[in-house]
């Protein structure tokens, strides 16, 4: 399929390795021709995009209003990844990224892209309301330097940069509710814009919401990798021109077509060392969020087929199973992380706050081997700060944390949660000095038993779509469930995700809340 490190060059290719990641164990199964399974992650990673690094895959997705934002995940294979960073730590463009004088729920990081140019990785993403920012980093776990705008405008969208052969860099964006795919000239380092931008497409009749846009070059051909028609609906097209400014003709080349993988969307393109194609895109999985998607990629008369294709045709479907890239003889099966004792200083990767947290209100040292959240005053689930959320890994699971009550005072509200827009879960209020369990959704609320114990655990049990709270008082022996089967819903543009957190509705001293552990397991039947 032509010489990869023709197009790849600076923007995709170069050498590093990494380490394991403390926590996450790896294994090997021994089979020359494995398969695996779609979805290659079952959870929340949308708008991916990757690229290799020597023998490393990384990939990152939107975080939006969660943080620390854009999670970079590492694998080996394209299907067996884990958690190895975050670019962005906090985000400073508005004080409502702090819950104060409002939220920015829905906002933040939406698509981001990553390249590699010249020994430095770029990540390039939007926020709807500030603008298009850049971070970069020597390593890929950092750190990252704090991102910098390279176009201060409201109402942009999905950034991906390109250098040339030449070394000339380019940026290529859509409008916010995805609008035209405008170009800028920019400075070799990728920092400053050198133009106003000029629309290269534009076509409302054959390429309605188009956005998203990955540029690439091969065989003397300028590639823009665009999904179009809707997240839930839409298909994928490629446009390609001998010109970086156009014109440019285009085909679709993945649909849903006889499958059920709804509008296979918005993704990135990239190539084996041995010179294989692969596209990593996602589909809207309801409140799991957007999911990951891996189809091989063939080349013919210089246009990609994506996925499966009936005879003749140019527009592919999404495989169900396929070969490992690579066919490795060594197949990992890391997963990314879950499961954290609150054992070391800092979080384990998988860790994202509801947005900014506010670091004087929690800690690992107060008290070895907990989490301890302070509480801080707010009205309810939605409007409290230091909500600590992970993405779901699975179709079905079970998540569960031991609380240590302790430290409570009257007005505190701290349990476990399926967070989002309806958010529903398990609370311990104190009040008059006593404790309740209560089960809350909207603003309904079960209550549960009296407490005179000051340790308990809390779990969640996920089947698709349906949420069920259990409470155990004799430290895990026993689960007794507490409120209704509970539908979890796509909100912010985000999938539900299992939480925990601690807030008081009362200004005076809001005392404290440890978190001993949180466990998660799978209950799916494993993919792979």
């Amino acid at each position: 399929m032509g010489t990869a490190t023709q197009w790849l060059g600076r923007a995709m290719i170069a050498c590093l390795s990494l380490g394991a990641v403390h926590g996450q164990a790896q294994t090997a199964a021994s089979s020359p021709n494995a398969t695996y399974t779609n979805p290659v992650l079952f959870a929340d990673y949308s708008d991916p995009d990757v690229i290799r690094d020597g023998a490393n895959y990384y990939l990152i997705a939107s975080s939006f209003h969660f943080v620390p934002g854009i999670p970079i995940l590492q694998s080996t294979d394209l299907v067996h990844w884990k958690i190895v960073a975050h670019v962005v730590q906090r985000m400073e463009m508005d004080p409502r990224y702090n819950l104060t004088g409002g939220n920015r729920y829905a906002g933040g990081v939406w698509a981001p892209s990553i390249r590699k140019h010249n020994g430095l990785f770029y990540v390039y993403f939007p926020t709807p309301n500030e603008g298009i920012f850049v971070s970069t980093a020597a390593k890929i776990t950092g750190p990252w330097s704090a991102p910098v705008a390279v176009i201060a405008q409201a109402g942009l969208e999905d950034p991906c940069p390109f250098w040339d052969d030449d070394g000339s860099a380019y940026l290529v964006h859509s409008k916010t509710g995805a609008g035209p795919l405008i170009l800028h000239r920019m400075s070799a380092d990728g920092k400053h814009m050198l133009d106003q931008g000029k629309i290269i497409v534009q076509d409302p009749k054959d390429l309605p919401v188009l956005e998203g846009p990955k540029f690439y070059k091969r065989n003397g051909y300028y590639y823009i990798f665009a999904p179009f028609g809707g997240v839930g609906t839409g298909s994928e097209a490629v446009l390609r021109s001998r010109n970086i400014d156009g014109p440019y003709e285009h085909r679709v080349v993945l649909a849903q077509g006889a499958t059920s993988i709804n509008g296979p969307h918005q993704g990135g393109y990239v190539e084996s060392s041995g010179g294989e194609g692969w596209f990593l895109h996602f589909q809207s999985r309801g409140a799991h969020g957007r999911i990951v998607h891996l189809e091989p990629v063939r080349w013919q008369d210089d246009w990609p087929i994506i996925g499966e294709t009936a005879d003749g045709s140019v527009t592919g479907q999404p495989v169900e199973s396929g070969t490992i890239p690579g066919h490795p003889h060594r197949v990992s099966t890391q997963r990314p992380q879950t499961s954290d004792d609150f054992g070391e200083e800092k979080l384990e990767q998988q860790w994202e706050w509801n947005h900014n947290p506010d670091n004087a209100h929690w800690s690992l040292v107060a008290r070895r081997g907990y989490l301890r959240l302070m509480p801080m005053a707010a009205e309810s689930l939605v409007d409290a700060r230091n909500t600590l959320t992970q993405c779901m890994q699975d179709n079905s699971f079970e998540f569960t944390t031991r609380l240590d009550l302790t430290g409570a005072r009257n007005g505190v509200h701290a349990g476990l949660s399926m967070f989002e827009k309806f958010a529903s879960g398990l609370e311990v209020v104190q009040s008059d000095n006593e404790l309740r369990l209560n089960y809350f959704h909207l603003q309904q609320h079960t209550s549960g038993p009296m407490l005179t114990q000051k340790l308990l655990q809390l779990r969640v049990r996920v089947e698709g779509d349906q949420a069920r709270y259990f409470y155990s008082l004799d430290d895990g022996r026993s689960f007794q469930q507490l409120g209704a089967a509970t539908q979890t819903t796509f909100s912010w543009w985000k999938g539900a995700r299992p939480s925990i957190f601690a807030y008081t509705t009362e200004a005076a001293d809001p005392g404290f809340i440890d978190f001993d552990w949180a466990h998660y397991q799978s209950t799916s039947k494993n993919p792979w």
